[in-house]
């Protein structure tokens, strides 16, 4: 992927006037050249010595190859366009990134609520699973039921009832991100974790059995 890069500097008697065109006119007609994949618009925040607004408008394009061709087909046209409209009001230049590696986090909420009716009920597993005991408050999740089979005949585990009366009483607690990702280890592999809304109208995660129901 390359980055084609364009930082502009507008004079601020003219600014409103080329922002509605940039976001109205110039940056879609960029991108219906066909030549880059998406573009971003942002504003530098900084005061320029010389006055004015900067912004950068970063459009992507998918290689070198690509990038070349809008330099030989369209991007002339683009600029007279600009100058026609601006004139000297603007002050633009432009830099190429190529992209070396993308990176993406998967990030939940910074505060989650956990609905449990089991284990995690128990200060002792607590301390294990979260190094500290919770405090919580009572809810209740309508439209499932705890299985009449335990998971190794022991833990409690619940599943979706086809009877709407059906219902868990449990305990909610908030967690942060981690501690429900530590949550997840624990409860291992015979759970898996959905979000549900209780009957409190809170939206919660909470953890059912993983394997197939029977009809």
């Amino acid at each position: 992927m390359i980055i084609y890069n364009v930082t502009v500097n507008i004079d601020d008697s003219v600014h409103e006037k080329w922002l509605e065109w940039m976001r109205t006119k110039h940056i879609p007609e960029v991108l219906e050249t066909g030549k880059f994949l998406k573009a971003k618009m942002a504003r530098v925040l900084v005061e320029e010595e010389m006055g004015g607004i900067t912004y950068s408008i970063q459009y992507t394009a998918e290689n070198r190859e690509i990038l070349d061709q809008y330099y030989a087909e369209d991007a002339e046209i683009m600029r007279e366009q600009a100058t026609k409209l601006f004139g000297n009001k603007f002050v633009a230049f432009r830099t190429e990134l190529a992209v070396i590696e993308e990176y993406s986090a998967h990030r939940l909420n910074a505060t989650e609520y956990l609905f449990t009716y089991g284990t995690l009920q128990q200060e002792d597993i607590q301390l294990t699973v979260f190094s500290r005991t919770l405090s919580g408050f009572s809810d209740t999740l309508s439209g499932y039921k705890l299985s009449d089979e335990k998971v190794v005949g022991i833990y409690p585990v619940m599943q979706n009832s086809d009877i709407p009366t059906d219902f868990v009483n449990g305990r909610v607690y908030m967690c942060s991100n981690k501690e429900i990702l530590d949550v997840d280890k624990y409860e291992g592999p015979a759970y898996k974790r959905i979000k549900v809304t209780l009957n409190s109208g809170k939206s919660a995660w909470a953890y059912i059995s993983s394997a197939p129901q029977s009809n």
